[in-house]
């Protein structure tokens, strides 16, 4: 094999395994950013959640006084 064949031969396989290291770095960025979507969505799914079991506490809270004021004007 001559040098010039031993040198492109060099600088391909270096050149390919570049590329391979950034597709491959890439695709774990990208999974993880996905991942931290999802987390994202529990969190805000989560949030919610709590948000509507406290509404539904004031709702309620708010239903009895109303059936007192009620029953007193009734009386």
């Amino acid at each position: 094999m001559s040098t010039a064949s031993k040198v492109t031969l060099a600088l391909t396989s270096v050149g390919a395994l570049g590329i391979i290291w950034a597709v491959h770095s890439g695709q774990v960025e990208d999974r993880a950013k996905l991942h931290q979507g999802i987390v994202r969505d529990l969190e805000r799914q989560e949030k919610k959640k709590i948000e509507n079991q406290h509404n539904l506490v004031q709702q309620q809270e708010l239903a009895k006084l109303y059936r007192k004021a009620e029953a007193k004007d009734a009386e």
